[in-house]
């Protein structure tokens, strides 16, 4: 199908802060997209802040932990009512047979970006792979890219769901979505199906206690982001089963990658060289440059310093697709 990508990047960054006040309906309507079914009808808040959350397979999560990108990847749980689901601690989260259900995503640490034709750049919280100058995709068309993010909008249109592309034409104007044609919804992952392969049950609920706080707080530690990519990596598709050598051997490797990052002489991060290292270190760099802003943005081409320098693949800029 086509549409107009060009300077948006809706569907890779929560551009929510940019709406003024009154005006967040279009963005709001976004936020759990992503939600799991229970075919009850009541409503599931992700634990997690995220915005247009795309969930990975398990052999995503696999191949990502396989290429030290363990840093990319972020759980999401639910809150659900305290009729349902499971209780973990403070939290009742959604759950199969009382393990507690999550998805497993990319990650959106602050960037700046200026989409949408504007001028001047915003730190917002921005796809781990976008690159902040291109507004494209640093992985597209890899085996690293997300069937998730291939799929969309079109699996929107399938479910006869509202798409970012349409939310952001309310916003801002223009248009982006330029057909809607779309290939029938029948392989997508729901329900049962959907159980080990895109939606993944933790067999130790009691664990999470201390995991889920820090989730809410957006201050997961090494070890708790380990822990749940392991779950995720260790799932048999279509059952409750976990795989006890995937998951200790998806463990080591999510935190070797995750630990992996060491101070160099001038302060920066470094680590190791395995083909998605540059991750981490990026993502630390951002958020230490947006703490210390005071106000101020730098341009989207300090990605190519915080970014590219550290091994982030380029993108081909829009001329070259033209």
């Amino acid at each position: 199908m086509e549409v107009h990508c060009e300077g948006c990047a809706g569907c890779c960054l929560d551009w929510r802060p940019l709406l003024d006040e009154g005006e967040t309906d279009a963005g709001d309507r976004a936020v759990g997209r992503s939600i799991p079914e229970s075919g009850s009808g009541a409503e599931r808040t992700p634990i997690d802040d995220g915005y247009n959350f795309a969930a990975l397979t398990r052999d995503e999560v696999r191949t990502f932990l396989e290429r030290g990108a363990a840093a990319a990847l972020t759980p999401r749980f639910w809150a659900v009512g305290e009729d349902e689901g499971v209780a973990v601690g403070d939290h009742r989260v959604a759950a199969v047979a009382g393990r507690p259900a999550f998805f497993v995503g990319l990650r959106k640490p602050p960037k700046p970006v200026a989409p949408f034709g504007r001028e001047d750049a915003t730190w917002l919280p921005t796809c781990v792979f976008l690159d902040p100058t291109t507004l494209q995709c640093r992985i597209h068309g890899t085996d690293r890219f997300p069937d998730e993010c291939g799929v969309y909008p079109e699996r929107n249109l399938a479910l006869g769901a509202e798409t970012e592309c349409e939310r952001v034409e309310s916003a801002f104007g223009g248009e982006r979505l330029l057909e809607r044609s779309h290939d029938d919804a029948d392989d997508l992952l729901f329900g049962p199906q959907a159980i080990g392969a895109k939606l993944f049950c933790h067999p130790r609920p009691d664990e999470l206690e201390g995991l889920l706080d820090r989730l809410a707080a957006g201050e997961l530690r090494p070890a708790d982001r380990a822990e749940c990519l392991a779950v995720a990596a260790a799932s048999s598709p279509g059952t409750l089963a976990i795989s006890e050598n995937h998951y200790e051997r998806g463990y080591e490797r999510a935190l070797e990658s995750l630990e992996d990052v060491t101070p160099s002489d001038d302060g920066d991060a470094t680590a190791s060289d395995d083909e998605d290292a540059w991750v981490g270190p990026a993502i630390e760099e951002w958020e230490r440059r947006e703490a210390s802003a005071d106000g101020t943005t730098p341009t989207p081409s300090a990605a190519r310093t915080v970014e590219e320098e550290r091994g982030a693949p380029e993108t081909p800029g829009w001329d070259a697709l033209e």
